[in-house]
């Protein structure tokens, strides 16, 4: 999609229907947001819809990075103490590795 057809107004709409999104638990859509509205938000030279574009654009990449601390330390615990979970772990885990822990 190219941003630089449409309009300020179906930008900002467009922005702010990512930013939603990212809270059905789809971060890849603030990760999108951020990169295609990144120059939008912060390169541009200044319109009317910029600055909720710009808080949008904020916003989002804050989620992201919460999204990926929280997944990076539930992978890591996951990792770590599967085995110690036993049943617990094994039930947590798609496929069961075989051998010894």
């Amino acid at each position: 999609m190219n941003l630089e057809r449409l309009p300020n107004e179906e930008k900002l709409g467009l922005c702010r229907k990512y930013y939603l999104g990212g809270f059905a638990f789809l971060p890849f859509l603030w990760l999108v947001n951020v990169v295609w509205f990144f120059k939008e938000a912060f390169v541009k030279p200044a319109y009317t819809e910029q600055l909720q574009i710009k808080a949008y654009v904020k916003r989002s990449a804050l989620g992201l990075l919460l999204w990926i601390a929280v997944l990076t330390t539930w992978i890591t615990i996951f990792q770590h103490f599967r085995a110690e979970w036993g049943e617990v772990g094994d039930y947590l885990s798609f496929t069961i590795p075989l051998g010894i822990p």
